[in-house]
């Protein structure tokens, strides 16, 4: 998964922003990023919202127990990776359908948490139980919502030989 934004929508680390200046620097532009994710990635999605986005990603190398989605609703943008233990419980707390998946959950509670809760993102986040990550993005508002939960402890890693 690769979510690329403009500082328009979210100032750039510190680590891309190159000694003495305040603009990212020439190796570091979203062009380059998202151009090389999808050199790598021969089956890559990219999708470019606007001027000041880039979603990006692929089912190449996915696990079963970590998969990849993708959605849009509302001009609501959402990555989701990983899975949700509690999946079924929350189906009905937000009033989904059974066939309703991860992603369109999270965009629900993230809708929720816009419209009608005076919550801080994290009271959203605590309700998930599993391991995932996702990016939303919402148009409309410009708001991005980034959250990951336990996935990096599923990784794969190289034993020493």
């Amino acid at each position: 998964m690769l979510g690329v934004f403009s500082s328009a929508i979210v100032s750039p680390p510190e680590e891309l922003v190159a000694a003495g200046s305040r603009t990212p620097s020439p190796k570091t532009t979203s062009t380059a990023l998202v151009d090389r994710f999808l050199q790598t990635n021969s089956s890559a999605v990219s999708v470019q919202v606007g001027d000041n986005v880039t979603l990006a990603y692929t089912h190449q190398n996915e696990s079963p127990l970590r998969q990849r989605s993708f959605a849009v609703k509302d001009e609501i943008f959402c990555l989701f990776e990983g899975a949700l233990d509690n999946l079924g419980s929350l189906r009905q707390q937000y009033g989904l359908a059974k066939s309703a998946n991860e992603v369109i959950l999270v965009i629900e509670a993230y809708k929720a948490l816009r419209d009608r809760a005076p919550y801080p993102p994290n009271h959203v986040v605590g309700h998930l139980s599993g391991y995932f990550a996702f990016i939303v993005y919402d148009k409309s508002t410009s708001t991005l919502f980034v959250a990951s939960v336990g996935l990096f402890n599923f990784l794969p890693t190289k034993k020493p030989m």
